[in-house]
Parts: structure tokens; C-alpha cells; sequence
């Protein structure tokens, strides 16, 4: 499993006094990066090499964040296939977990338009990020 800590930052607040549920999304995002440089190390976005592509995102909102409070981030696998893998990602704060989310990437060739196997060395890597059903959502 992979963390990260985050300062949810003023303007990520809206009116209820809150972080905005679409901030959300963007932290997993930035959270999930270091298992794009699996693929992709020094992350150039050009079409030539980037090679992965996001099919689906979905996101439970579980409690409010708050201003004032660091979070933490946790991402982790949930499956691998062929050629696509599922990313679990948790906010976590004030040791309760307050969203969770699944992505769903698959490695893509652009220029082609077609999937991609994951290579077996990168399927090792995504595999030392992996977590079993009964461990998601608990506080370690």
C-alpha cells in the first residue's frame, strides 16, 4: 500500500465549510502517480509514450473533511488483469476513513488504439501494492 499526506488547502473548501467532494478525485489522482511511473517513469505525457488510459472512476463519500486537519491518502490494487488493473484509493482523517474510491487504468497504446499487455516486470510491482477484500477500510 502506498501513502501519502496531504494539507487540504483553503480553496479546496467550499461552503459548508468542507473539502469539495470534487477535490477528492484529484487527490487520488496525485496519490496514484507513483504506479503510473511503473509504466511511465519520468512521466512525459507525450502520445509516443504515455501508455495508460482511465475507463472508469467511482467514488463514496463516508464523512466530511475538514479544514485544518492533515489527510492521508492510501492507494492501493485491487486486481490485475491482462491489460487493465483496479486502483483502490482511501482519505483518511483523524484516523477515520472519510472517502474510498475504485479507477480503473488500462495500458494503452494511443497512436494504435488498442490495449496493451502489462509487462510481467510491472504486474510484479502493482502486485507489492496489493490488498485483499477483508483488509480495506481498516485503520493501520
Amino acid at each position: 500500500m502506498l501513502k501519502m499526506i496531504l494539507t487540504p488547502r483553503f480553496g479546496e473548501i467550499d461552503g459548508m465549510k468542507h473539502v469539495n467532494n470534487n477535490v477528492i478525485g484529484e487527490w487520488f489522482e496525485l496519490a496514484r502517480e507513483e504506479l503510473y511511473r511503473y509504466f511511465i517513469p519520468d512521466l512525459d505525457l507525450s502520445l509516443e509514450k504515455w501508455t495508460l488510459i482511465l475507463v472508469r472512476n467511482e467514488t463514496d463519500f463516508l464523512g466530511q473533511i475538514r479544514y485544518g486537519e492533515n489527510v492521508e491518502i492510501r492507494t492501493y490494487i485491487l486486481k490485475i488483469g491482462n491489460s487493465s488493473f483496479t486502483v483502490g484509493n482511501e482519505v483518511w482523517q483523524e484516523n477515520e476513513i472519510k472517502a474510498k474510491g475504485k479507477s480503473i487504468i488500462i495500458h494503452y497504446d494511443y497512436i494504435n488504439e488498442k490495449s496493451m499487455k502489462i509487462p510481467g516486470e510491472i504486474r510484479e510491482k502493482l502486485n507489492q501494492h496489493f490488498l485483499k477484500e477483508e483488509d480495506i477500510g481498516k485503520s493501520n
